[in-house]
């Protein structure tokens, strides 16, 4: 797509990002950089853009991915590391080994009973999995809290169920 042609479509198309990253962020400073990042992202990988493509949905996928890697990157960043000594659990698994191949079977069943949850449950679950609070999750979903609770608490009983059974 041409240059002024794709940064007028971009910017008559931009304005439904600002309630977004208000909704993402719940701060008006980080709203406005969330906004400015998303449209110099999509600036910088017009060339990927299809002609014809929803470019309100481009641009919620570019925000919503950006504010995600951002949050990510933000709780690896508030992660506390203990540094004194704990002598006493020096010889707690003295004899244990992992198994990485057991691990990656369980991993595997796991991801396939979560697959098998049905939708109204995996979604808040996967979300709540990926870090999102409870009035996040709610507020993305556009859910009540309590029910955001109650499906998560839902899934996981599901996903206990499924796994023993196997």
């Amino acid at each position: 797509m041409a240059t002024p042609n794709f940064t007028e479509v971009l910017l008559s198309n931009a304005e439904f990002l600002k309630p977004f990253a208000i909704t993402l962020t719940r701060d008006n400073e980080q709203a406005k950089d969330l906004f400015q990042e998303t449209l110099y992202r999509a600036l910088a990988n017009k060339d990927k853009y299809n002609v014809g493509t929803n470019v309100k949905a481009w641009l919620y996928t570019i925000m919503r991915n950006i504010f995600i890697n951002n949050y990510r990157r933000k709780s690896k960043q508030n992660t506390i590391f203990d540094s004194t000594p704990n002598e006493f659990l020096l010889n707690l698994n003295q004899g244990a080994v992992a198994n990485e191949a057991i691990t990656k079977i369980n991993m595997k069943e796991v991801q396939e009973a979560i697959h098998e949850l049905p939708d109204i449950f995996k979604k808040p679950f996967l979300l709540y999995f990926d870090g999102y609070k409870y009035h996040e999750i709610a507020d993305m979903l556009q859910e009540p809290l309590g029910t955001i609770k109650s499906r998560i608490h839902f899934a996981r009983k599901l996903l206990k169920n499924q796994i023993e059974r196997h």
